[in-house]
């Protein structure tokens, strides 16, 4: 790399960002002219595509990651086929020294990066890789028998002893770009067909996110300001604007954990946040669950597909397709359950405590595999995550590492009642049974016919009956569970 005229190639992936971006950092202090690139790979998407709704906020990220480097003089040039045919050629046809990149942790994205790096290592070219999006690397935090961690509680306590995380870098105020080779032929970001068309189902999307980095750091602003205080109390409350709503930011990488964790602390030694060290303990922790998520991906990468615990390999499913679309539609007559999942089909998001209660359902009430929920999700949410998505899908059925026991069965009556209980995140999505009051807004089946019509509530008509009686479910799911023991 003594060459100061040759390129270096900036090879972004899951770090759609300027600021905190490693690979960035080191190309550029190279003092070598960058070329940028994003590779919609072809390779990866064959073995798991991304989702509609990731596919949706991945064209805004690579639009705004490019109108920022545009205002620096420079551009992004998106590619598309497989990844390292690409980048050999892109080496070649544009006589660059080196190539950056941050990690990803996924079995795919690893084995391709590892396959890039000896490949170029033999021919002289300089491969680096970085950290980006972790506030720790999976192999660095191990039991002391060097055996990966199992539990999240001596994960974290482990995570923590490591001592406060890397310091995020600034982003760079000036750039040098080389060209695209012109032999290489770029894609246009409209010709990924990243965006629906017919029918145009992202409307809710679009009002409710703005991907990009500006956006991120719009969200953690707001968060530390009017959500971390009480995070520790309100979380749970998807009735409240209570969460930082930046799983997707991060997963995208528009912001990383290390930013967000020293903004958090900045805010409060400042005093711009009003959270206590509690607030900011518990929001910390859900931080550690996202890293303890990426530690089991990296040692167990076929979470998305396998049971962690093999034992409930024994489990004999349901196979249900009303029941399932019931579920997806959000009409399944239990109306925290459907407020959730019409949450997730209008925005692209849902709360983490109605998450839960949703899993719950179609696992527990509906004996129906949790991996065909997980896939639901992979395809829905924006903040589909490789490592969050499969990890928790498992903690919730019970068979993962840490995992909820196999008798944790949600009522999803209950958990209305507790974290909904005015009824406002039910009425802001099931519109139909808005006029109901807060005593039966969680069970309207028991309302009566004057109370229902009051309320302009048909049950079976306007809403659905329970697709499944509570207890029959619960006394269900316990005896086909009892299998795994």
């Amino acid at each position: 790399m003594n060459d100061r005229s040759s390129p270096v190639i900036v090879w972004f992936r899951e770090d759609l960002r300027l600021a905190d971006n490693p690979a960035l950092h080191a190309a550029r202090q190279t003092g070598q002219p960058l070329i940028c690139i994003y590779i919609f790979d072809d390779e990866s998407h064959a073995l798991r595509a991304p989702g509609g709704a990731t596919k949706w906020w991945l064209h805004g990220a690579l639009k705004t990651l490019g109108e920022s480097l545009r205002k620096h003089g420079g551009a992004l040039h998106i590619l598309r086929g497989a990844t390292q045919s690409l980048i050999e050629e892109l080496i070649v046809a544009g006589h660059a020294s080196a190539i950056f990149w941050n990690r990803r942790y996924d079995e795919a994205g690893r084995t391709i990066d590892t396959a890039i790096k000896s490949t170029l290592k033999e021919r002289g070219i300089a491969a680096e890789s970085f950290n980006a999006n972790l506030l720790h690397e999976p192999w660095t935090i191990a039991r002391k028998t060097n055996a990966p961690f199992k539990v999240f509680t001596p994960f974290w306590r482990a995570l923590r002893a490591k001592g406060e995380p890397d310091a995020p870098l600034a982003a760079p105020r000036t750039f040098s770009f080389h060209d695209l080779p012109k032999s290489i032929e770029p894609v246009a970001l409209a010709d990924l067909h990243l965006e629906p068309h017919k029918p145009d189902w992202a409307g809710g999307l679009r009002e409710a996110w703005t991907p990009g980095e500006a956006g991120a750091h719009a969200a953690l602003k707001h968060f530390l300001k009017s959500g971390l205080p009480n995070y520790a109390e309100a979380r749970d409350r998807p009735d409240k604007p209570a969460t930082s709503r930046l799983s997707s930011f991060l997963h995208f990488g528009h912001i990383s954990p290390r930013q967000v964790w020293h903004a958090a602390q900045a805010a409060m030694m400042s005093g711009t946040s009003k959270a206590s060290s509690t607030d900011l303990d518990k929001f910390f922790s859900e931080l550690g669950w996202r890293e303890f998520s990426y530690h089991l991906l990296f040692h167990h990468p076929d979470l998305a597909t396998t049971n962690f615990q093999n034992r409930f390999d024994a489990l004999t499913w349901r196979h249900d397709a009303k029941a399932s679309r019931a579920w997806q539609r959000g009409l399944t007559g239990y109306p925290i359950v459907d407020a959730g999942m019409r949450e997730l089909w209008t925005t692209g998001w849902m709360h983490n405590r109605v998450r839960m209660v949703t899993a719950s359902f179609l696992i527990k009430h509906l004996l129906i595999d949790w991996r065909e929920g997980e896939r639901w999700f992979w395809d829905m949410l924006v903040d589909a995550d490789a490592a969050n998505n499969a990890v928790s899908w498992q903690w919730v059925a019970g068979s993962g590492a840490d995992a909820a026991p196999y008798f944790r069965i949600f009522n999803p009556v209950l958990q209305g009642e507790r974290f909904d209980p005015d009824g406002a995140y039910v009425r802001r999505f099931i519109p139909e049974l808005a006029r109901l009051p807060a005593a039966l807004i969680h069970k309207p089946w028991k309302a009566t016919q004057d109370q229902l019509a009051a309320a302009g509530v048909r049950l079976g008509q306007t809403y659905p009956q329970p697709i499944v009686e509570h207890d029959f479910a619960r006394k269900r799911a316990l005896a086909a569970f009892e299998t795994t023991r």
